[in-house]
């Protein structure tokens, strides 16, 4: 009985994500093939978010765009690209995913932050500062918990570990940790990298 009562939840669930994606497909920029968003969601500016074909975004995440100052924000998330739950992808300018990436628990991306100066205002009521394009590029693999600040760009088949904070660029290929997160380690050469 225990099995077929946790085989009936998970069909349950893949269906009701399958219905979910295929319902709300039309409110986003491109919504590709195979793709599901598995509910629940929150979801802001959808019209400034492509996601590509046979992408996978768990439960619990949010996926945002918001107005800039000369236009709104830009969402992609390429083909192939799973994104465990509860993760948050904010762009008030650009935040791209590329291809196959992957994404763990909590992983938290912005193109932005709260400005915070004026100590007579609320934090809520600044406005957003350091407006900088983020990219995730084809086939990096983000750990658990992992902050990526305005301006960032991880490279190629990079690994960043869990509960890492990315300040600045990580190159192709290479494993950073830390906070602030360091490369600690380099997988292969321009030459040698797997596509």
């Amino acid at each position: 009985m225990g099995r077929l009562s946790v085989g009936s939840y998970r069909l349950f669930v893949r269906t009701r994500a399958k219905a979910f994606s295929l319902a709300s497909s039309g409110a986003f920029a491109s919504f590709g093939a195979r793709s599901v968003i598995e509910p629940p969601v929150r979801l802001v500016g959808e019209a400034h978010i492509s996601i590509g074909s046979n992408v996978f975004v768990g439960a619990g995440s949010w996926l945002q765009t918001l107005e800039g100052p000369d236009r709104p924000g830009v969402l992609e998330i390429g083909d192939g690209t799973s994104i465990a739950g509860t993760c948050v992808l904010s762009a008030a300018r650009s935040v791209r995913l590329g291809r196959k990436v992957l994404l763990a628990r909590n992983v938290y991306i912005s193109d932005h932050i709260h400005a915070y100066d004026d100590p007579r205002r609320a934090v809520l009521d600044q406005g957003l500062d350091r407006l900088e394009s983020v990219e995730i590029e084809d086939g990096a693999w983000l750990g658990q918990n992992v902050v990526v600040c305005p301006g960032v760009t991880i490279g190629r088949g990079a690994v960043i570990g869990a509960n890492s904070v990315v300040l600045e660029d990580i190159p192709d290929h290479a494993l950073a940790v830390g906070t602030p997160a360091v490369v600690v380690k380099r997988f292969a050469g321009p030459r040698e990298a797997v596509q």
